[in-house]
């Protein structure tokens, strides 16, 4: 006599199949899965798009300011400022923020995995190396792209809305397409790195001491590079070209080096708009002109392409013995 209970201890999988082509993306979803449940990314995040903000309220106070322009007459601050400088200035004061994200996103991708052993489950068939580190890319890339690209795209509309007569679109008609690829800057560069360091671990804290010290030893590094030039400057004297440069050689110098070139300027001084009066800019000797492009885009790619050769090599489906 048949059992009224049926057995439910196998069940064939009825749901929705995916062709081999989208390996990757299970991963790169598994991925961004976990970085959203991190509490820290949100507060940092935020943190990232503070100086739009910033810029949106000492922008509210200048239009107050101009109440009393007369009828006919620009606001004469604002038309001093450069626009695509204040994005080159916004992306800049954020690098320590996405750097922390990279941090808590990015650095123990592989290194967890390597002390888990799970690497003994991703690459079993079809799934293969490119697979897996394809989706971990993306797994970083997203996530940081997403919150360099959503608060800069916010501003730009914002002020093609509301400083068009202030030459927000003619003073430079492609910033949107170059802020587009300017977004894509730092998802790349942190996604690489932090997967090549992250390969040589097998502990994510360990990958991220890595990735601190790193960041850290080069950032005090630009920054003496860069008070060699102010006390340089200071009495009108000449910078020596190799001071200039080795002022870029650090993550974050790298990175505002990529956004100076794209966007097609040296750059300014914060709010150096305000400080300026009618008809003129102020000095900028802090401000250090634009790289080199042809040694800086290579030195930029070279050091991704490495990272992630580097993370290649070390993907392999053996047991990790502590």
């Amino acid at each position: 006599m048949a059992s009224p209970i049926a057995d439910l201890t196998y069940r064939n999988y009825d749901g929705p199949l995916e062709p081999p082509l989208y390996r990757w993306w299970a991963i790169a979803k598994a991925s961004m899965r976990l970085s959203i449940k991190k509490k820290g990314i949100y507060p940092l995040a935020f943190l990232s798009a503070c100086w739009y903000l910033l810029l949106l309220i000492v922008f509210y106070f200048i239009d107050m300011a101009a109440q009393g322009v007369p009828l006919g007459q620009k606001n004469p601050i604002l038309q001093q400022i450069i626009w695509k400088d204040q994005f080159l200035n916004a992306f800049g004061v954020s690098q320590l923020a996405l750097f922390i994200i990279a941090l808590l996103i990015g650095v123990g991708a592989i290194a967890n995995d390597n002390r888990a052993n799970a690497l003994l489950v991703y690459l079993s068939k079809p799934v293969t190396r490119l697979d897996y580190l394809i989706g971990k890319w993306l797994g970083i890339f997203v996530p940081i792209t997403l919150i360099v690209g959503v608060p800069m795209l916010v501003f730009f509309g914002y002020c093609t809305m509301s400083y068009q007569d202030y030459g927000f679109l003619t003073e430079d008609p492609r910033l949107f397409f170059k802020l587009l690829l300017l977004m894509l800057v730092p998802g790349f560069f942190h996604a690489s790195v932090a997967l090549g360091i992250s390969s040589m671990f097998n502990q994510g804290r360990l990958a991220g001491a890595a990735y601190a010290g790193l960041y850290f030893m080069t950032y005090f590094f630009s920054g003496a590079m860069k008070i060699v030039h102010i006390a340089s400057s200071e009495d009108g004297g000449t910078t020596p070209p190799i001071v200039k440069t080795l002022f870029y050689c650090s993550i974050d110098g790298l990175q505002i080096a990529l956004g100076k070139l794209i966007l097609g300027t040296d750059g300014s001084d914060p709010f150096s708009f305000a400080q300026a009066g009618p008809g003129r800019r102020g000095p900028n000797i802090s401000v250090i002109p634009a790289p080199n492009p042809t040694l800086f885009i290579g030195a930029f790619f070279a050091i991704c392409i490495l990272s992630m050769f580097i993370a290649w090599t070390r993907i392999r489906a053996v047991e990790v013995v502590a």
